[in-house]
């Protein structure tokens, strides 16, 4: 329903023809507020093992990125009329949220954090390990070329962001 709505939500908009940018993303996260990299955080100070879904793939997007390239495409947009459209905006790379929990656990593990849980009992399993009522995508994954070709863009790779969000998080706890 969330999908269905959003798409409803973009076709709206695009049919009133006015200038518009619609960006797409997905797995979000940011400083404030829970995200995953908290949770895992948390959880891996709490238990001996973790479960984590390793076949659902895309690319953590930093707010933050976000923000800055929304800024940048409407400095754009205003001088640009044309560029008006939708797009899909994440960072490059891509990972599974195993992936994703074990680089930040293997950063808080450097960064010196005492963790409970052990780089080898972080174990993958399947979406199905987790039924939910909502049907989540497998595939997250963004092609974001064509921002970046309109907005002269190098999206960093996801990894750098969510680098950055755990040294302003592990700095706070410090």
């Amino acid at each position: 329903m969330y999908g269905a709505t959003k798409l409803e939500g973009d076709q709206l908009i695009r049919q009133t023809a006015c200038q518009h940018l619609i960006f797409r993303t997905s797995w979000v996260y940011g400083a404030h507020g829970g995200n995953f990299a908290k949770t895992m955080l948390r959880l891996a100070q709490e238990r001996d093992s973790l479960r984590v879904i390793n076949d659902q793939i895309g690319a953590p997007t930093g707010a933050d990125l976000l923000a800055d390239v929304t800024a940048h495409a409407i400095r754009t947009a205003r001088q640009r009329p044309e560029v008006s459209g939708l797009y899909h905006l994440a960072a490059s790379g891509e990972t599974s949220w195993h992936g994703y929990a074990s680089f930040v656990l293997d950063f808080a593990r450097r960064a010196g954090i005492p963790l409970k849980v052990a780089a080898d009992a972080i174990h993958p399993v399947p979406t199905s390990a987790f039924p939910t009522p909502a049907k989540r995508p497998h595939n997250s994954r963004l092609d974001s070329a064509k921002l970046r070709n309109t907005f002269d863009l190098n999206l960093p790779v996801w990894q750098t962001g969510v680098v950055r969000m755990l040294t302003e998080i592990l700095d706070k706890q410090s």
